[in-house]
């Protein structure tokens, strides 16, 4: 069976495909954050370079905190959904079946 023999995909299956692949995305994009979430926890438990003594004497703490936190949590992310887009089960689902010795 060739891809050009391959049954039409409805709508409604490319919309539940569709749906699918951005779950898969979304949860792997949740836990690249996450992992950055812990990254910067691990940083300020370990005082990594002195970064919680800075950010503890601070004027306003939230503010070194943000801007540790969130690019990391972007770039953890980004790496998580970069690996999930590359991973993404699209092609198996479609590519021609195996040939009969």
């Amino acid at each position: 069976m060739r891809k050009t023999d391959l049954p039409p995909h409805t709508p409604a299956a490319a919309r539940a495909d569709h749906r699918a692949m951005l779950r898969f995305m979304a949860l792997n994009a949740a836990m690249g954050g996450g992992i950055g979430l812990l990254v910067v926890l691990a940083l300020l438990w370990l005082d990594t370079g002195g970064i919680a003594t800075r950010v503890s004497h601070a004027s306003n703490p939230l503010l070194p905190l943000v801007l540790i936190t969130f690019p990391l949590c972007l770039t953890f992310g980004a790496a998580a959904i970069g690996s999930a887009i590359m991973m993404m089960p699209y092609k198996r689902k479609f590519s021609d079946p195996p040939e009969d010795e």
